[in-house]
């Protein structure tokens, strides 16, 4: 597969995700990993289905990943903030939100 094929399978998962199928977007999304494992928008994109799930242990390790592969993405600190707020890890929370901020105003 290649570099469109794995932004198609995006794609299509960012529609499935608009149309509420969480579990299919998840689907695709991962497949898209499977043509690069680095995708950084499928983690971040992963996380926010997982979150819709109710699954906000695999949301957080998402919104990990998503960070990992892509640490500049202040949206992708911004998301790891909100997971780690809504589990009670509050250092964490503003630790990220602190970076989120410097990120977005050096963009």
């Amino acid at each position: 597969m290649s570099a469109a094929d794995k932004m198609e399978l995006y794609k299509s998962g960012m529609m499935q995700f608009a149309q509420q199928d969480f579990s299919g977007a998840i689907e695709l999304f991962n497949r898209a990993l499977e043509v690069d494992s680095g995708f950084a928008d499928a983690y971040q994109a992963m996380a926010h289905c997982h979150e819709k799930l109710g699954d906000l242990d695999a949301a957080l390790s998402c919104a990990q990943q998503a960070v990992e592969h892509n640490p500049e993405d202040f949206l992708a600190h911004t998301s790891l903030s909100i997971f780690y707020q809504r589990k009670g890890m509050i250092a964490e929370a503003e630790s990220e939100k602190a970076l989120a901020a410097q990120l977005q105003q050096q963009s």
